[in-house]
């Protein structure tokens, strides 16, 4: 009696063994298949990408739920579009801008939208991208002549295009200059220090920046040398963040992808929207 109970555990136990072996094994099988079509669909997603067959790889995307039009996305959060107060709509596939009134066009024209091209920051663990952002901005402030004050982004970019470092100028601090003079910063300008008390006021506009020692100098915020007249053209709608809508010192740009992320217009028409466009018009980019 006792042999027969000691069999049953026994054939009990192996059964029980095999039950769990088959629930791995069909575990292990099921990642198995899951993993291999998780890396076929990423190997598919890069061959559309590779191909840049963009649309195919947006149409995906909306067929499986993971997004939808931008710019219905963007209307439907924002009540002033079906209100009856004027808009600006900004295409960035088709590099043009309207100012609406409910379906009334008031105003298009050409624009430039992003690039969308990446750099690599410096270090390489990170890299800038220059897209136009999607969704819902605001119109937030205006400007008539408006300073760039370039991010670091540009210096960097000015560094690489030259093959020169790069050297943040600190407030206090100085940079010795190869004639013998110090870089430093004196109240809102960077000016040279000679060894007998001169000082000379540096001038820095774009492609034209401080060098010092085969580098370009990074002016702290806040100082003239870090305020860039005319690139930005006559006028800008802010819409924070960085972003805005302004003109351009490039006017050949207008109809590209060429900007670093702000949306370019001819100086004519920021001029005639400045006139028109009041501060917290909705802006939908998509």
């Amino acid at each position: 009696m006792h042999r027969l109970k000691q069999l049953v555990s026994d054939n009990a136990a192996f059964a029980f063994g095999s039950l769990g072996a088959c629930v791995l094994l069909l575990g292990l099988s099921g990642w198995l298949l899951a993993t291999t079509a998780d890396i076929r669909y990423r190997r598919d997603i890069h061959r559309i990408g590779f191909n840049q067959n963009w649309q195919l790889l947006e149409e995906l995307v909306k067929a499986t739920g993971g997004s939808t039009d931008s710019l219905e996305k963007a209307l439907a959060t924002g009540s002033e579009a079906t209100a009856d107060k004027p808009y600006l709509v900004v295409s960035i596939a088709d590099r043009r801008l309207w100012y609406k009134q409910r379906d009334q066009i008031l105003f298009t024209t050409q624009v430039a939208v992003g690039s969308g091209k990446t750099m690599e920051k410096v270090g390489g663990r990170e890299e800038y991208k220059f897209d136009t952002p999607r969704g819902r901005l605001v119109v937030e402030s205006k400007e008539p002549d408006p300073m760039w004050v370039p991010p670091d982004w540009h210096y960097e970019e000015m560094a690489k295009k030259k093959g020169l470092g790069l050297i943040h100028l600190e407030r206090g601090k100085s940079i010795p200059s190869s004639d013998g003079a110090s870089i430093i910063v004196d109240g809102n300008d960077i000016v040279k220090l000679y060894p007998d008390g001169r000082k000379e006021v540096l001038d820095a506009a774009e492609g034209h920046e401080i060098t010092a020692g085969g580098n370009i100098v990074i002016p702290p915020y806040g100082t003239n040398q870090r305020k860039y007249k005319d690139v930005l053209g006559t006028h800008r709608l802010y819409m924070g963040d960085g972003y805005g809508l302004h003109g351009t010192n490039e006017p050949n740009s207008i109809g590209r992808a060429a900007s670093h992320g702000c949306v370019r217009l001819r100086n004519e028409d920021i001029a005639y929207l400045y006139n028109i466009v009041p501060v917290g018009t909705p802006v939908y980019i998509y």
